[in-house]
């Protein structure tokens, strides 16, 4: 199936660019008393007061602005749109936004802190204080802290919404206790870019860009859906050109100049072989190569005999790049030659303003996939695309984090619940395998506190999930601080209800464009209710019932765990106003903002307001604008600093062990670059790391520059007459937000079904019809899925979107009924079977909406038949995946999910056996991105048993090529669910 180009007349350039976004919306000098019409009171004119407060959308990762319309008699929220003065989202929303009101007013939502009764998952609960949650917790940490195991205490985070706040009360406890989902998200574009630039994402500038290289849909969906997707467009309108790479034609797709449907996991073959191009047309930027590329380390690893001039460089990269032909991407990805000629050129023409885009999709779902971000990157450094004008920049460049009040020094631990020495290389934590470690008995679990996160229903493998928590000799005390119900919550011991985007304090800062901002999200009924003279000590005391929020739960818990200060724990949070009582939440950031964020006190003068006022006003600040080429900031050669290696580094003396540098030899601060000390990039070189000697160094040389790797779905270990296809299960919908969108009743009538998308001569050899029910097996279960054929698919792949099939076990509670089914749970010993009773059906309550119901469809739960893949580079969970698709037998049900568990299990230790452990003096390079890093001392790895053995099977050189896994890992459905039956179409049950 070859790439698509897109014909026809193109919009003027400067279409759109004109900024209007304040002429729709109240004057801000009106918010305190903006006066409307109730809707619900039509045909009656009846006239509302309403204060309008700032806050920031929590319902994906991109932090857009809201402003919610406080009634200022009874202050319910009225409604919520866009913020015109929040700098990334300019105003503008998705679905996700304005739905953020079905949340908080969700008639099944939970109010007040619940304590499980009875065997956990049993369904009994009941309802306790604030305090008596507080009490139980501290006294466990207490306990934790004061025998230095502070490693009992685990905080678990799905999606974070906030910069710092955790970071910052685990280094308070000297806790390693930071686990999260990164690696079922992102880890393999972090690793990819992590590589190269030391930073571990990309930040496009789209609006600027002449030409725009996306894997996968960006623009329907994904990374900082909104803004970017805003900044795409306004860059179309400009003339800028979009190519898609994606096996499925999506939104994006359908409106790119380019499709480009490459296999599930070739992608880096087209990449490198527009690289090849680029090189043998002399299309590449030879001056920004030559500076910033560190091409003497590549060269001296590639042909040591060759004298290091820039020439013999250029040599030996065109020699490694040269088996990448046109014809040989084309074979592998199936996307013509001249296509990927053109395209290259097209690129070319473009540079500097090229931008490009990975973060899930292939990079996510390959064995391999961090490589196809590494080679993605390569294009824009081929091409001087780095920090230039329309083109890709490091996030952290883009980004803002304010320094905290008396931020606490590193914790002292490391823990191999998270960052197990198997994996030194990885991009985040493993948490795909902390159920399977805890059922190794590698270690229990004394507290463990989840927060957003829900891995029963969004992880692969989520009965090995459910197996682990509900057995509490390995979980001990469970509490899910959660905005709503989950099928993870509902196997704790306390579902502690925590606030929407409305109801909450953060700040944020995501890299949306080439400039930087701070958002505020708070609270934003108690902000109308202290504004108007009422006084509240306690967030819950404004939110409905009693919903908290993190930020004061954490003060509170912190403050109680160490209730004489002996700990050393109070001291960071105390008052920076009131020494020595402690901290209320709006002196956190009171001081945050009037001492961390440039320009915010003058802005706020110039308002007449103070910082916080400001920022409670406004909802946002820009803090910088235009921020392109910081890697060429000249710096001044500190005091006793020397020039070191090929790179010509900057490095500082050594430091104390306490310290923590960039490297574990000195703290390199700048890079010569003809004769001039430059900032340069944050890698150990200071350059774009071509060659990454970290990769070679801990036992992965064949993979240490961009290269192409077959992975686990490869086409030739494909054999559609057997009935196997590839299942991509990762696109997302934009009106969905993973697991957090369940009682969102606008966005669930809008999206309630994902159905298996198989292209028309793939339904025909399988046996199904549109709306047939058809049978995905996978390596540990099976599902029982609705097809739709489609041709918007390339043949050979099969997809499903990953929001859909949330389930309950009760019939009023466990999860919400707008989006979830009944089922049934019926285990054997190593199987679980669940099928539906019924699907989503009108209920009554206090929302007449939930009477009116009419759809009945609330999809399948795949995830749960998946097991862990874990990459064992970048760590990250390799969704795509081989399975035979059949149309459904006769005994088969819509929804069906069985999963044999010792299957899961068997497939864990298959992945896990070719990882590479950490064999030499340290668990990690130290340089190497990680969230809240501990000291130098803690890197040390422990010279053991198992350290030796991986220091002996590295020598010997046991490891199988990198370039070989695919094989290793390949499954035969034949043996593992035997012989498949007879093909037939299938009817709708």
């Amino acid at each position: 199936m070859g790439g698509i180009e897109r014909k026809g007349a193109r919009r003027p350039t400067g279409y759109g660019a004109q900024d209007k976004r304040f002429e729709t919306y109240p004057p801000h000098d009106q918010w305190d008393a903006w006066k409307a019409n109730d809707p619900q009171a039509w045909p009656r004119r009846v006239q509302r007061e309403y204060m309008i407060v700032p806050t920031v959308c929590f319902n994906c990762e991109s932090a857009c602005g809201l402003t919610a319309y406080v009634d200022k008699e009874t202050f319910e929220v009225h409604k919520l749109e866009g913020n015109p003065h929040h700098p990334g989202s300019r105003g503008r929303n998705c679905a996700k936004g304005p739905a953020t009101i079905n949340q908080i007013k969700d008639p099944e939502r939970i109010l007040h802190p619940l304590r499980r009764k009875g065997p956990r998952g049993g369904g009994g609960w009941e309802r306790v204080s604030w305090d008596h949650v507080l009490d139980t917790f501290a006294e466990q940490l207490n306990a934790a802290f004061s025998a230095d195991r502070p490693n009992d205490v685990m905080y678990f985070v799905g999606r974070p919404g906030e910069d710092g706040f955790a970071d910052r009360f685990l280094e308070t406890w000297n806790c390693d206790g930071h686990n999260s989902h990164t690696n079922v998200c992102s880890s393999g574009g972090r690793a990819g870019f992590g590589f190269w630039s030391g930073t571990d994402r990309p930040s496009p500038d789209y609006a600027n860009t002449k030409f725009a290289l996306l894997i996968s849909s960006h623009l329907e969906a994904g990374h900082y859906f909104n803004p970017h997707a805003q900044r795409i467009i306004e860059g179309k309108h400009r003339g800028a050109k979009i190519a898609v790479i994606d096996p499925r034609l999506s939104n994006t797709a359908s409106m790119a100049d380019y499709w480009l449907p490459a296999w599930p996991g070739t992608e880096g073959a087209a990449l490198l072989a527009i690289a090849k191009i680029l090189l043998d047309e002399d299309l590449y930027d030879k001056d920004f190569v030559r500076r910033w590329v560190n091409w003497r380390t590549y060269l001296q690893q590639a042909d040591p005999a060759a004298e290091l001039t820039f020439d013999n460089f250029i040599v030996a990269l065109k020699k490694e790049y040269e088996q990448y032909t046109p014809r040989f991407a084309e074979q592998e990805t199936g996307i013509p030659a001249q296509t990927l000629v053109q395209v290259a050129r097209e690129i070319a023409e473009a540079s500097p303003a090229f931008t490009s885009h990975i973060w899930r999709a292939a990079a996510a779902g390959n064995l391999h996939g961090w490589l196809v971000t590494r080679a993605v990157m390569l294009l824009n450094v081929l091409t001087g695309s780095v920090g230039a004008v329309g083109g890709t920049s490091p996030n952290a460049w883009n980004k803002f984090i304010p320094a905290p009040w008396k931020k606490p020094t590193s914790n002292t631990q490391w823990n191999e619940r998270n960052w197990p020495r198997e994996y030194p290389l990885a991009h985040n934590e493993m948490s795909i395998l902390y159920p399977h470690m805890l059922l190794d008995d590698r270690f229990t679990q004394p507290v463990l506190l989840t927060r957003v996160l829900n891995p029963i229903w969004t992880y692969p493998d989520g009965y090995s999930w459910m197996r682990a928590l509900r057995d509490e000799q390995r979980v001990g005390l469970h509490g899910a601080l959660t905005p709503t119900w989950s099928e993870t919550a509902w196997w704790s011991d306390y579902v502690l209800p925590m606030g929407h985007g409305p109801e909450r304090h953060d700040t944020h800062s995501y890299e949306t464009h080439s400039g930087r901002w701070l958002g505020f999200r708070q609270p934003v009924q108690r902000v109308a209710m202290e504004r108007l003279g009422h006084e509240v000590e306690f967030t819950y005391e404004a939110n409905p019932g009693e919903v908290w929020e993190e930020g004061e739960f954490w003060i509170e818990l912190s403050w109680r765990a160490d209730p004489d200060g002996s700990l050393g724990i109070r001291q960071y949070y105390e008052s920076p106003y009131r020494p020595g009582e402690k901290i209320r939440l709006e002196e956190y950031y009171r001081w945050m903002f009037e001492n961390s964020v440039p320009g915010l006190p003058e802005k706020a003068q110039a308002q007449g307001m103070e910082p916080l006022e400001y920022m409670r006003r406004f909802g946002a600040v820009e803090v910088s604008r235009d921020d392109y080429a910081q890697h060429e900031e000249e710096v001044a050669t500190p005091e006793g600093a020397t020039v070191q290696g090929l790179e010509e580094t900057v490095t500082l003396p050594e430091m104390s062990p306490t310290h923590m540098p960039l490297t574990g030899r000195g703290d390199r601060v700048a890079v010569m670059v003809d004769g001039v000390a430059r900032k340069g990039f944050n890698t150990v070189s200071r350059k774009l790391e071509l060659f990454q000697p970290d990769l070679a160094e801990w036992g992965w040389p064949e993979v240490a520059t961009p290269t192409y790797a077959r992975t686990h779905v490869h086409h030739s270990l494909i054999d559609h007459e057997r009935g196997e296809y590839v299942l991509m299960p990762t696109y997302r919908l934009p009106t969905m937000i993973h697991s957090r969108s369940g009682n969102a009743k606008f966005l669930n009538e809008l999206s309630h079904t994902h159905p298996l998308l198989v292209c028309p001569q793939d339904a025909e050899r399988i046996g199904v019809q549109d709306g047939g029910l058809a049978r995905v097996e996978t390596e540990i279960g099976f599902f029982v899925i609705k097809a739709m054929v489609t041709e918007g698919i390339r043949p050979g792949i099969v997809a499903a979107s990953h929001h859909m099939g949330r389930w309950r076990l009760a019939e009023t509670e466990g999860m919400a009924r707008w989006s979830s089914a009944l089922v049934t749970m019926e285990e054997a010993q190593d199987t679980v079977l669940f099928r539906q009773v019924h699907g989503v059906q009108p209920w009554e309550s206090e929302d007449p909406s939930s009477s009116r119901v009419w759809w009945n469809d609330a999809g399948v739960h795949q995830n749960i038949t998946f097991p862990v893949h874990p990459d064992p580079i970048s760590g990250m969970h390799c969704w795509h995946q081989k399975v035979r698709v059949t149309a459904a037998r006769e005994d088969d049900r819509y929804a069906d999910i069985f999963v044999d568990f010792k299957k899961a299990r068997e497939v864990y230790r298959k992945w896990t056996s070719v990882a590479r452990p950490a064999a030499g003096d340290l668990r990690r390079p130290i340089w190497l991105f990680r969230p809240v890093k501990p000291v130098l001392d803690a890197y040390a790895l422990p010279q053991d048993e198992a350290t030796r053995a991986a220091r002996e099977r590295m020598e010997r050189g046991e490891h199988p090529d990198a370039r070989e896994l695919h094989k290793i890992l390949d499954w035969s459905p034949e043996a593992v669910w035997g012989a498949a039956p007879q093909a037939q179409v299938s009817t709708t049950r």
